[in-house]
C-alpha cells in the first residue's frame, strides 16, 4: 500500500512541475539598492565591510535553492556546484566511511575547511578518509545560507583551509513554530537492452521494467521565541530523516561488475567463487609437474573459468537513519555584551554492504587426507604428484632449472583456495555516528569604535562500528585442515563416540581449537551452517575525535583616529585576534581488526591514537586608499596574518593580500594572492601502518592474455624485473590478482612537515545600470600545493623499481613465492611522505539577471560555470606531471571535466506559485585507463514548484533528472576510490529520476 501511494506521489510531482527546478549557486552579490551601507561579513574575513561583494569570490546558496533541488542530503546540493568535486555520499559503498564530506576543487576533504557560523567543524570520523567535516550533522532546516569560498583562507581560518572554505550561516532568530516534511523517491526505467542481454547472457538476473526505490522521508520541527522585548531569541530544532536503501541489482547498468570497454564489455568479477577455485597460481609448475587451476563440479573438479558476479549485492545507496536536535540562542546583557550559544546533536547510523566475504587465499597448503576430497579430487591435486593420503601439498618438492644458466631451484608445492562464502551473506559494516557541538560565547561593542567575540567550542565526534559477516583467517585455516577421527583410548574404544570415523578439524584432534567445525568446499552443497556459525567472525571498532576551541578577537574602526589615507573616506579597520586549539584521535579496533583476522578486510585494520595542539595569532587589515573620486569610485587593500605554533614543533606563517578596485558605480575588479598552509592532521601523523589493496590494471613483469587470447609478455625485461624481487623462475609468469587488486602497506608519518599552497585569484563584478537587474562575475584562479602529504601510488614505485633500480623503490617491495603482490604479506610499502604536487587553475563564471514581467510576476536568471584549464598533479619530484583535466584513470582518480555549468531560471508568478527550472551540464571525460570507457558530455533537467497555499502552508514539488538520463558506464569505477556500480555516483545521477513532494506548516 505504501509504495502505491509513493506512486501517486511521483505521479503528481510530474504533473505539478511542469516547468523548472534549481541550481544550487546564487551568486554571493544579492541584488540591492545601490544606497544601503549595512555592514555585513562575508566568508573570507572578519572585518565588517559596507559592500557585501568579497574581495575573494565567494558563491551563496540560499534555503530556498535547498528546497527547490528537494535534496535532504546537504552533500548532494554542495556536489552539485561546479566548485565541487565528489568525496564520501550516500552513493559509496565499498570504502565508506559513513559519512558525507565535501571537496573543492577536488583537492580533498582534508584540505577543505567547512566552518558553521565562522566556527569550524569537528572531524567527521575516527576511521581512515574520515578527516573532512561530517555534512550529516548539519540541519538542514536551519541553515539560511551556505557561502563557498575556494582558494587559501588559512591567514583568516587557519589550517585545513588551502583548497578554500564552506560556510554554513543558520538561521538564529526564528519565532514561531514551523514543522516541515517531505517524500522523495527514485524512479527509473530499466530499458537499457545492450546491458540486460549482457547481464542474463552470462547467467545472471537483470532489473527490468519500472522501479521505484530509495524512499526517504524527512521530518523538522523548528521552534523560536523572542526574549525580553527583543533582547534575545532563543531558536530550538529537531530532524528525522530514514533513507532506504537501493541495491545494485535494481538497476539493469549495474547487474554485474563491467569489464572491457565500451562496445566490448563484458561481466567481470572475483576470482573468489561459491564454486571455488583451487589453484596453484603456477607454483607447483617445474621441469617435472605442471600446474593446476580448478573448480567443484559436483564432488569433481572442473577447468577454473568463470567469475564471481559480486555487484548485485552492493548497496548502491546506503540506508541511513539520523536524528538532530540543538538550539541556538543570544541574549543582550547591555549594550556593550550579548552572551550566545549553540548546541547541536547528531545521531546518524548507516549500513555500506558488500558482497559476502570468503577465504581469499589465505592458505597455501592442503592434507591430501582430507576425507571430503573425492577419488578424482584427490588424484587431481596430490596423486598426480604421487603424494598419498598422508603427505601435505607442501610436501611436494618443485625443481626448476634455468635453460640459459643451467641454474636449478626448488621450492615446495602449494595450493591456494579461494571460495566465497554465498551461504554466510554479504558484509555489513554498520557504522553509527554520535556528534555533540557547543560553542559558548561574549560578542558585543566595546564603543563606537570597536567590538569583540570571545568564544570556547567543544566538539565530540563518537563512534561505533560492528562489520557483519565477515570470516575469521585462523578459523578458515582449521577448517580446511581435516582428517577422519580416529581416537581410540586404551581400551581400544571412540575418544568421542559422536564424531569416531566422521570428518574432524587437526585442531580439534590436537586441541588447539575444540571448536573447530570442518568447513567442506570440495562438494556441493557440502557447507553446513554449524561450519558458517563457527567461520564467521563479527568485528567491532570504537572511536571518538575531539576538538577543544578558545578564540577571541577585536575588531576596530580607526577613522575617529585619523589613521587614514587623505585620498579616501574612511579609515583603516583592523582586527586581532588569538586562537588556541586542540584536536584528540582515538580509533579502537577489536583484535580481530588489528591481527588481520577478518577475511574480507584485505589486511589488518590498525588503531590511532594521537592528539595536536596549536595555539596562533592573527590580524587583518582593510585600507581604504581611494574613494569617491573620478574612475575611483573605491580602492582597497586587504592583509591578513597569522602565526601558528604546533605541538609537534613546527611553526607557520600564513598570509594574504587582496585588493579591490572600483571605478565606476557598475564595475568592481578584485585580486588576490594568498599564501597557505596545512599541518598534518592526526591520522597521517600517527596512524599505524598497515596492509591494504590498491588497483593496478596488471603487473608489469608478467604476462597476461587479452581479449583474442594472445599472450602478452613482460613490460620490462627479465634483469629490470629481477630489481622488483621476480626470480628466473617466475619472471613472466601469469601472477597478476583475478581482482585487479594488490596489497600494499600505508601508514603514518611523524616526521611531516606542512604542506604549502600560493593561491592567486583575480577579477570583476559588472553591474551595468543600462540593463537593471544584471549582475556579471567572472575570476580567474590559480591553487598550488606543494609538499603535498601523500604516498607514492605503489605502482609508480614499482615501475620505477624496475626503471631506475633506485633503492628507494627497490626496497619497498616484497614479492611473493611466485612472484605475486596480492597474496599473503606480499606487496609495496607506501606510507605518507611530503612529496606531492598539485596545481589547479581556471574560470569561475556566476550571472544573475532578474527582470519584471508586468502583471506575471518576476523571473530571476543564474548561470554559474566552471571552465577548468588546468589541474595537474606530480608524485614526486622527477616524476613527469600528469595532467588531470577532462579525464581520468588510477592516478588522476574521479572524472575531473573540463567544463561545468548550471542554469537556473525561477519564475515567481502572481498565483502565489514559483516555478524553478534548472539545466546541469557536466562536461565529457576521457578515460586513460586500459579499457578506454570516455564519457559523453552529460545534460540534467530538472524541475520544481513551490505554492504558499496560505500564510502558513506552503507544498513544494519536483522532479530531478526529468528524462530519467543514466549515468555512464565504466569498468575503471574501481580506479577511483569513490566509484561505485559502473559510475560515479557523487558526479552523475545514478539512480534515474529523483521526486520529491514536502510541505511546510507555520503556526
Amino acid at each position: 500500500m505504501k509504495k502505491n501511494l509513493l506512486s501517486v506521489a511521483v505521479k503528481g510531482a510530474i504533473g505539478f512541475t511542469a516547468a523548472a527546478v534549481m541550481v544550487p549557486a546564487m551568486p554571493a552579490f544579492a541584488q540591492q539598492d545601490a544606497t544601503l551601507v549595512e555592514e555585513v561579513i562575508v566568508t573570507g574575513s572578519r572585518i565588517e565591510r559596507a559592500n557585501d561583494v568579497s574581495v575573494s569570490p565567494v558563491t551563496s546558496v540560499s534555503a530556498e535553492d535547498m528546497k527547490a533541488t528537494g535534496v535532504v542530503r546537504v552533500e548532494d546540493l554542495i556536489n552539485d556546484l561546479p566548485q565541487v568535486a565528489a568525496t564520501q555520499t550516500a552513493g559509496q559503498a565499498n570504502g565508506s566511511t559513513g559519512t558525507a564530506t565535501v571537496s573543492l576543487r577536488g583537492l580533498g576533504s582534508q584540505r577543505t575547511l567547512v566552518l558553521i557560523d565562522g566556527r569550524r567543524m569537528p572531524a567527521g570520523s575516527p576511521l581512515a578518509g574520515g578527516s573532512g567535516a561530517d555534512l550529516n550533522q548539519i540541519p538542514g532546516a536551519l541553515v539560511e545560507r551556505v557561502e563557498v569560498l575556494t582558494g587559501g583562507s588559512s591567514a583568516t581560518y587557519g589550517s585545513d583551509a588551502i583548497a578554500g572554505v564552506v560556510n554554513f550561516i543558520m538561521m538564529d532568530d526564528f519565532e514561531g513554530v514551523r514543522f516541515e516534511t517531505q517524500t522523495s523517491v527514485y524512479q527509473h526505467d530499466n530499458d537499457n537492452n545492450a546491458m540486460q542481454d549482457l547481464v542474463s547472457s552470462n547467467g545472471f538476473d537483470v532489473a527490468d521494467g519500472s522501479v521505484t526505490d530509495g524512499e526517504t522521508n524527512d521530518f523538522s520541527l523548528i521552534m523560536g521565541a523572542n526574549l525580553d522585548n527583543g533582547r534575545g531569541n532563543v531558536t530550538a530544532y529537531a530532524n528525522y530523516r530514514k533513507i532506504d536503501a537501493v541495491l545494485q541489482s535494481d538497476r539493469d547498468y549495474s547487474g554485474c561488475a563491467l569489464a572491457g570497454g565500451p562496445g566490448s564489455f563484458d561481466c567481470g568479477g572475483s576470482s573468489t567463487v561459491p564454486w571455488g577455485r583451487f589453484t596453484d597460481f603456477g607454483l607447483n609448475e617445474g621441469d617435472d609437474t605442471e600446474g593446476f587451476d580448478y573448480s567443484v563440479d559436483g564432488d569433481g573438479f572442473t577447468e577454473f573459468g568463470r567469475l564471481y558476479n559480486y555487484g548485485p549485492l552492493n548497496y548502491f545507496q546506503r540506508p541511513d537513519e539520523r536524528w538532530t536536535m540543538g538550539a541556538f540562542g543570544h541574549y543582550e546583557i547591555n549594550e556593550h555584551a550579548e552572551a550566545y550559544t549553540q548546541i547541536s546533536y547528531a545521531d546518524d547510523r548507516t549500513v555500506a554492504q558488500i558482497a559476502p566475504s570468503g577465504a581469499f587465499f589465505v592458505t597455501d597448503d592442503l592434507y591430501c587426507g582430507n576425507p571430503f576430497l573425492s577419488d578424482e579430487q584427490f588424484d587431481a591435486i596430490c596423486g598426480v604428484y604421487g603424494l598419498t593420503e598422508n603427505d601435505y601439498l607442501s610436501d611436494l618438492v618443485v625443481t626448476n632449472t634455468d635453460p640459459d644458466t643451467g641454474e636449478v631451484t626448488t621450492n615446495p608445492g602449494a595450493l591456494y583456495i579461494g571460495r566465497r562464502n554465498v551461504e554466510g551473506g554479504p558484509r555489513q559494516d554498520d557504522m553509527r555516528h554520535t556528534t555533540f557541538r557547543g560553542v559558548f560565547g561574549v560578542r558585543g561593542d566595546i564603543d563606537e569604535n570597536w567590538s569583540y567575540d570571545v568564544y570556547g567550542q567543544y566538539s565530540e565526534v563518537s563512534l561505533e562500528q560492528t562489520y557483519l559477516n565477515d570470516m575469521s583467517v585462523s578459523r578458515i585455516k582449521n577448517a580446511l585442515d581435516v582428517r577422519v577421527d580416529e581416537r581410540v583410548d586404551t581400551n581400544g574404544d571412540p575418544v568421542n563416540s559422536e564424531t569416531y570415523g566422521n570428518p574432524v578439524c587437526q585442531s580439534v584432534l590436537d586441541g588447539s581449537d575444540p571448536n573447530c567445525v570442518p568447513w567442506n568446499v570440495f562438494q556441493e552443497g557440502g557447507v553446513t551452517q554449524e561450519a558458517i556459525d563457527y567461520l564467521v567472525l563479527p568485528l567491532y571498532a570504537r572511536g571518538t575525535t575531539d576538538q577543544e576551541i578558545i578564540s577571541g578577537y577585536v575588531t576596530g574602526d580607526l577613522t575617529d583616529y585619523g589613521v587614514k589615507i587623505p585620498t579616501a573616506d574612511s579609515g583603516v579597520a583592523v582586527v586581532m585576534g588569538l586562537e588556541s586549539r586542540r584536536e584528540t584521535l582515538n580509533y579502537s579496533p577489536d583484535s580481530g581488526f588489528q591481527n588481520g583476522e577478518g577475511a574480507g578486510q584485505g589486511g589488518p585494520t590498525l588503531g590511532v591514537d594521537g592528539k595536536l595542539s596549536v595555539k596562533e595569532a592573527f590580524a587583518e587589515l582593510s585600507v581604504p586608499l581611494v574613494s569617491g573620486k573620478p574612475g575611483m569610485e573605491y580602492l582597497g587593500l586587504e592583509m591578513a596574518y597569522r602565526y601558528s605554533d604546533y605541538s609537534t614543533d613546527e611553526e607557520t606563517n600564513t598570509y594574504k593580500v587582496a585588493a579591490d578596485w572600483q571605478p565606476t558605480a557598475d564595475l568592481k575588479v578584485r585580486a588576490s594572492f594568498q599564501s597557505a598552509v596545512r599541518h598534518a592532521n592526526i591520522r597521517e601523523l600517527y596512524r599505524a601502518q598497515a596492509i591494504g589493496l590498491f588497483d593496478m590494471t596488471y603487473d608489469p613483469c608478467g604476462s597476461r592474455t587479452n581479449d583474442d587470447g594472445e599472450v602478452i609478455g613482460p613490460d620490462y625485461s627479465e634483469e629490470q624485473c629481477a630489481r622488483t624481487g621476480t626470480t628466473s623462475a617466475s619472471y613472466g609468469n601469469e601472477f597478476d590478482s583475478p581482482a585487479g587488486q594488490y596489497n600494499y602497506i600505508g601508514g603514518g608519518n611523524p616526521e611531516l612537515s606542512p604542506e604549502e599552497s600560493e593561491t592567486v585569484s583575480f577579477g570583476f563584478v559588472y553591474s551595468p545600470s543600462f540593463v537593471e537587474g544584471l549582475t556579471v562575475s567572472m575570476d580567474y584562479f590559480n591553487i598550488q600545493v606543494e609538499e603535498a602529504i601523500a604516498g607514492i601510488q605503489p605502482e609508480t614505485i614499482l615501475r620505477k623499481c624496475a626503471e631506475t633500480g633506485d633503492a628507494l623503490f627497490c626496497d619497498a617491495i616484497s614479492r611473493g613465492g611466485n612472484g605475486n603482490l596480492w597474496v599473503g604479506q606480499a606487496g609495496i610499502v607506501a606510507t605518507d611522505v611530503n612529496i606531492g604536487f598539485f596545481e589547479t587553475e581556471g574560470v569561475d563564471i556566476n550571472t544573475n539577471y532578474g527582470f519584471d514581467v508586468g502583471a506575471y510576476g518576476s523571473v530571476d536568471m543564474n548561470w554559474i560555470a566552471t571552465y577548468l584549464t588546468k589541474w595537474d598533479q606530480q608524485e614526486f619530484v622527477g616524476q613527469p606531471v600528469e595532467d588531470c583535466v577532462g579525464v581520468w584513470n588510477s592516478s588522476c582518480g574521479e572524472p575531473t571535466p573540463e567544463f561545468v555549468s548550471t542554469v537556473r531560471t525561477t519564475w515567481a508568478t502572481p498565483w502565489n506559485v514559483d516555478v524553478t527550472g534548472t539545466w546541469r551540464h557536466i562536461g565529457d571525460v576521457t578515460d586513460l585507463g586500459t579499457n578506454g570507457a570516455d564519457f559523453d558530455a552529460i545534460d540534467y533537467f530538472d524541475l520544481s514548484a513551490s505554492w504558499a497555499a496560505s500564510d502558513s502552508v506552503t507544498i513544494r514539488s519536483g522532479i530531478n533528472n526529468i528524462l530519467d538520463k543514466e549515468p555512464p558506464l565504466t569498468a575503471d569505477a574501481g580506479a577511483g576510490i569513490y566509484g561505485n556500480g559502473n559510475t560515479f555516483p557523487g558526479i552523475y545521477d545514478a539512480l534515474g529520476r529523483y521526486a520529491f513532494l514536502g510541505a511546510s506548516l507555520d503556526f
